[in-house]
């Protein structure tokens, strides 16, 4: 293949890579926002990791051996993606800083912790984001994305009777901490 047949080839491939992101974004950049929301409980931050997680499937297109489904892929690099986030330094300092700032009284504060605790949805929303990452993932993946427990392990490395046990063991938490709230 000449160098020109070789430009156009890397051409159509290029395009076809873009097409294929663009679709992948558009089916699933909420779905993917959500999942990311759940490890880092944080909407900012999760937006620039949904950005980042895109691009990485963007470089990494080619590397797509079609074992499994292309949103089990996506899923799997978002989740290891921010379990790489979670054991940063830039995340253990910005915990570290808001620590810090929660010693620091506000009414405004006050207010807002008054109004989520209000509601029922909400509750259980707060109740499943203060669950462990191991747990909350799993609970995410399978309740709120309505994944089989064998795609969860696909995207998790985890086997599938561990899947299992993960989710009853979230279930008694939350169940635990539902109770202690009412």
């Amino acid at each position: 293949m000449n160098e020109l047949e070789h430009k156009a080839v890397s051409k159509v491939f290029a395009t076809d890579k873009e097409q294929l992101i663009h679709e992948l974004m558009n089916e699933n950049g909420d779905a993917v926002l959500h999942l990311v929301f759940t490890y880092v409980k944080n909407q900012t931050i999760a937006e620039d990791l949904t950005q980042e997680i895109f691009i990485k499937c963007y470089e990494k297109l080619d590397q797509f051996k079609h074992q499994s489904s292309i949103k089990t892929w996506l899923y799997r690099i978002a989740s290891n993606h921010c379990k790489d986030y979670l054991r940063s330094w830039h995340y253990r300092k910005l915990i570290l800083n808001e620590k810090l700032l929660d010693y620091i009284p506000s009414k405004a504060k006050d207010v807002e912790v008054e109004v989520i605790s209000k509601s029922e949805e909400e509750s259980l929303t707060n109740a499943v984001m203060g669950l462990p990452v191991k747990y909350r993932e799993v609970v995410v993946l399978h309740y709120y994305e309505e994944l089989p427990l064998a795609e969860i392990s696909k995207i998790t490395s985890v086997n599938v009777n561990t899947i299992k046990t993960r989710l009853k063991r979230a279930k008694e938490i939350l169940k635990e901490h539902l109770i202690e709230e009412v």
